[in-house]
């Protein structure tokens, strides 16, 4: 019979911290589903849950520490079991006298296994900004081989973890399923970012679109829409799209997105514009710096 601590690789002075972390571990690495169809490993692995379930219970390990039971919770015989019974087969000694054969071999050998609880799995799945934003359904292929079809529910942020009740690990002995935690990637945009409930854009303008005023498209989670530059806009500008930010849980009360305008000059230098800067002066003060603190 092998020795439990053994089995989970434990000293016999392991904490019940420790022995239970030591299972855990086991039972991922050895589990069926995880092991289809491998005898060896399936035999391992219920070797485990027997080491676990009687040195996971403080009365079943002193026991066994003491040498009054073996490593599957069985009596161990007392020291002279069977002496001074008689060896008379007409008297009817001996050590098992008043039991019945069934009932010994009901004991020894079907002995219902321990009920242990299935181990959660992690997993990881990537979305991008927007199906994270508004919420998506993604297949996702369990350890076991099996697909199912995850419900990614509206504002996921990157990092959070779904948890899918029963579909970790299964259970042994009746023992229930674990979980399957599922880490949720969300692939970042190239204009877009998240402030909590709102979304934030920086959209390059012309300065033509800023002196002047003009019309442009802009992203958002549901697509580009129209924005309405105003005459006179400056870089550091912000204008408010209601409503295009991130949902609540249900899909319903949303944020707002806000845009920062970026004023950008022309890649090469334009002459016109040149020469007109170099007559223009401001009718007003135009100290930029000084109104930034800079001066």
């Amino acid at each position: 019979m092998l020795d439990p601590y053994r089995l989970l690789g434990v000293s016999r002075t392991a904490s019940q911290d420790d022995i239970k972390r030591a299972y855990r571990k086991l039972v991922k690495e050895l589990h069926p589903d995880v092991n289809p169809g491998d005898t060896i490993v399936e035999a391992r692995f219920k070797e485990v849950l027997g080491a676990y379930d009687l040195l996971s219970d403080p009365e079943k390990r002193a026991r066994y520490d003491r040498g009054e039971i073996d490593g599957q919770g069985r009596e161990r015989p007392s020291p002279g079991f069977g002496r001074g019974q008689g060896r008379s087969r007409r008297a009817g000694g001996g050590p098992f006298q008043g039991f019945g054969s069934r009932d010994i071999f009901d004991d020894l050998f079907r002995k219902p296994g321990p009920k242990a609880n299935g181990t959660d799995v992690s997993y990881t799945l990537t979305v991008d900004f927007a199906e994270a934003v508004l919420g998506t359904k993604q297949r996702l292929t369990l350890s076991s081989g099996r697909q199912i079809e995850v419900t990614v529910p509206p504002g996921t942020q990157d990092g959070e973890t779904l948890r899918l009740k029963g579909q970790g690990l299964g259970g042994l002995g009746g023992g229930a399923g674990g979980d399957a935690l599922v880490v949720i990637t969300v692939t970042p945009h190239a204009m877009l970012t998240r402030r909590n409930g709102d979304i934030h854009a920086e959209i390059p303008v012309t300065l033509h679109e800023a002196v002047l005023g003009g019309t442009v498209e802009v992203p958002t989670v549901d697509g580009r829409v129209s924005l309405r530059i105003p005459a006179g806009s400056n870089t550091g500008s912000t204008l408010r799209l209601k409503g295009k930010g991130v949902p609540d849980r249900r899909g319903a009360k949303r944020g707002d997105q806000y845009v920062t305008l970026k004023v950008v000059l022309p890649d090469t230098q334009d002459g016109a514009l040149r020469d007109f800067v170099s007559r223009w002066r401001p009718a007003g003060p135009y100290e930029p710096r000084r109104k930034a603190g800079l001066d």
